[in-house]
């Protein structure tokens, strides 16, 4: 089976590709829907599916943070979907204040990420079969024996932890820097391929109930 995983970068997405043979393809696509074909899993650092009021927030999002003690704060608070309309941070900050609870800058800057891949699930609903919302650092986790990796990603020391990991679990590259990405947001998109393989596999965790969707019946899991 050949899987993919995600992640946004400043030009679009990275895209890690694992072929059934193990070989790994690297690159950066416009838009998420370029990297969908051919594929049985893509697994997305973004999240899937949202609330219509920011309390009580999605489940998966806290049951992700409880496995995470040290660097709970890289899940960020996926927003609410009237806040998700808004179109500057003003105006979605007093939105989801309105509702609750205000909304920092750092996931707003997410919110064009966040309309793609709701927009393209919805508009295409057979890609929910195909398109999973995943983790980084619940899949480093994993493999670090269930204990989150402390040290930080864009700090060499913690990019060579994490390229170590990748390698001991079978995603070995030579890949380090593509235009238009980062050195990190390469290593969070091979990570959530190897999520991607384990779903295909049936070995993944899903946080969250089954059962948990959100209005247009979007799945609120997070897997890793």
């Amino acid at each position: 089976m050949i899987v993919a995983g995600a992640d946004g970068c400043r030009t679009g997405w990275v895209i890690c590709r694992r072929e059934t043979n193990g070989a790994l393809e690297i690159k950066v696509v416009k838009a998420l829907a370029d990297a969908c074909e051919g594929l049985s899993i893509l697994a997305v650092d973004m999240p899937i599916g949202f609330v219509d009021v920011p309390r009580p927030a999605r489940q998966c999002e806290g049951e992700a943070r409880k496995l995470l003690p040290g660097k709970a704060s890289s899940v960020f608070p996926t927003p609410c979907r009237p806040a998700l309309a808004c179109t500057t941070h003003a105006e979605a900050n007093a939105t989801s204040r309105k509702l609750g609870i205000g909304l920092n800058q750092q996931t707003f800057h997410l919110f064009p990420k966040m309309r793609e891949v709701d927009q393209l699930l919805r508009t295409m609903p057979h890609l929910k079969q195909l398109v999973y919302e995943a983790h980084p650092e619940l899949a480093f986790a994993r493999m670090n024996g269930g204990k989150p990796v402390l040290s930080k990603k864009r700090q060499p020391d913690g990019y060579a932890e994490r390229r170590k990991l990748l390698a001991r679990h079978g995603f070995k590259t030579k890949v380090e820097r593509l235009p238009g990405a980062a050195r990190d947001d390469i290593l969070d998109a091979i990570a959530v391929c190897r999520t991607a393989l384990l779903i295909t596999e049936r070995k993944a965790t899903r946080l969250g109930p089954a059962d948990a969707r959100d209005r247009y019946g979007l799945p609120m899991n997070i897997w890793f």
